[in-house]
């Protein structure tokens, strides 16, 4: 190829000197066809070729390496053939004896062909894209994997994010409460995949068969819902590439925190700080163009969406709910009856009727027993040789002036004192643990070992009146007299046995 001032000189001969083709060809030492080429192009116009180039070795098998490039297309993106196999597959199956070479060169310029162009599209204020993505992240000193949900503004770039156990319906449904609450507004309308948070099926036109809790949210907050293809992330690029940010640029390094409330006060944090930003290709900061998307936003309705899995149940004849794969204890009093089951992302909540019965903190994981003692009591009050071994009541940790109460109903009344010892647990039924501990305290103190006297001072302590025990007043509590020590009593226990 000739270089660039070669042409600058030959074109100024022949257009201003006003020498012949020929003369310049002469002149320049080149071919006269090489002149009328240059006087064509300003520039060098690079090789061009007149036909395809012919593959006398590849030729023969292009036709099959098209068709597994074809077939291809419709299996998954991590079982297609790389150059590799289809060599392989060229050279066990068809014969073919030349270079891997070859191959992959023919394979690269077809899938070159057939790649995906987009189209760049324009944002309105007021729409969103929503997504889960995972990372990892110590919470309590624990190494986990991390779901993340993310809201993207399009046209604005302004971003939220929230960090959640596990990617379950309860967090899908807390994601867009508290993202809401974070605008102050709702989207016009917001973009998702066909995650099955959202769609139970896609019909056969199309259309998109909600799951019921996606659904009630939408009547709540009056959004309008929009699906991309299945299988196409670029739908919605947004979010995706928010997603892909978050994790570079906010959980880089691996963050340690103490909970999840630490982690999502940061993430929130890292949202307001990124409003300042100005990205390639705007003249205004984030921030700036987010005010157009609140104007554009919808009011937020007058209370919040209550963002729980709703599930029917039925307890079991141990007092257990079974919940994601996890049993949750109620009352023994509501035993074998039907209750629903609210899976909130920090707790359980469980109520029979209108009844609230039971609250859990939330577990994740897998056949867990989560036993709340109180719950246990009054049956075992009726079965109290089943004291000592009561699953739920084992670790249950109770200071130790509780031990030393046992231990004196016991000595004294024997099975009526373990009972005894039960109906003064029950009181935390009613009270605070720190109201009957200080009472328990108290009875000690005062040698009056019994319920009755227990009750008596957890309700003087409610009151703030002064606690005074006359022992008179109730004849049946035990009396303690102590007195010295004489070593004439132990003559007692001689008897007749002392010379």
């Amino acid at each position: 190829m000739k270089p660039v001032d070669l042409y600058a000189r030959v074109r100024h001969a022949c257009r201003i000197e006003r020498l012949s083709q020929r003369e310049t060809a002469r002149r320049f030492g080149i071919d006269p066809k090489t002149v009328r080429k240059m006087l064509s192009f300003s520039v060098p116009p690079g090789y061009r070729r007149s036909k395809p180039p012919s593959r006398p070795k590849l030729g023969p098998v292009t036709p099959i390496i098209d068709q597994i490039l074809a077939t291809d297309r419709a299996s998954p993106s991590k079982q297609r053939h790389t150059a590799k196999r289809i060599y392989e597959r060229l050279r066990d199956e068809h014969g073919f004896t030349s270079s891997y070479t070859i191959v992959k060169d023919y394979v690269r310029e077809q899938r070159a062909r057939t790649q995906e162009v987009f189209v760049p599209l324009a944002h309105p204020p007021g729409q969103a894209q929503a997504d889960f993505g995972e990372a990892v992240a110590v919470i309590g000193g624990v190494r986990q994997v991390i779901h993340i949900f993310c809201l993207d503004l399009p046209h604005s770039d302004a971003c939220f994010l929230k960090a959640y156990p596990a990617e379950r319906s309860e967090a899908f449904l807390d994601g867009h409460t508290s993202a809401f609450a974070y605008l102050g507004g709702v989207p016009i309308s917001i973009l998702y995949d066909n995650t099955k948070l959202a769609v139970v099926r896609i019909l056969g036109d199309g259309r998109r068969e909600r799951t019921r809790s996606f659904a009630e949210l939408q009547s709540h907050y009056l959004f309008l819902d929009r699906f991309g293809r299945p299988g196409k992330g670029n739908d919605k690029g947004k979010v995706e590439g928010l997603v892909g940010y978050a994790r570079r640029n906010f959980l880089v390094p691996i963050p340690e925190v103490a909970s999840f409330a630490a982690l999502n006060l940061s993430l929130e944090q890292r949202c307001l700080a990124r409003l300042d930003d100005r990205l390639r290709g705007h003249a205004e900061s984030i921030g700036e163009r987010l005010e157009r998307d609140l104007e554009a936003l919808q009011a937020l309705p007058g209370a919040p969406y209550d963002a729980c899995d709703r599930r029917p149940a039925r307890v079991s004849s141990l007092s257990l709910v079974r919940y994601d794969r996890n049993d949750y204890s109620v009352p023994t009093a509501y035993g074998h009856r039907p209750v629903l089951v609210r899976g909130f992302v920090e707790e359980v909540v469980i109520a029979c009727g209108t009844e609230i019965i039971a609250r859990h903190p939330r577990s994740y994981e897998r056949e867990d027993f989560i036993f709340d003692p109180l719950h246990y009591l009054a049956l075992i009050e009726h079965k109290i040789g089943a004291l000592d071994q009561a699953r739920p009541l084992q670790g249950w940790a109770l200071p130790d002036e509780f031990g030393t109460l046992r231990r004196l109903l016991e000595a004294r009344m024997g099975k009526g004192g373990k009972r005894e010892y039960v109906q003064v647990l029950r009181l935390m039924e009613t009270f605070r643990l720190e109201d009957v501990h200080a009472a328990v305290r108290e009875a000690l103190r005062l040698g009056a070992i019994g319920f009755d006297a227990v009750k008596h001072l957890v309700l003087c302590r409610l009151e703030h009146r002064p606690a005074k025990l006359d022992l008179t007043v109730y004849p049946y509590l035990p009396r303690v007299a102590v007195a010295t020590t004489s070593a004439k009593a132990y003559l007692v226990l001689l008897g007749e046995a002392w010379p």
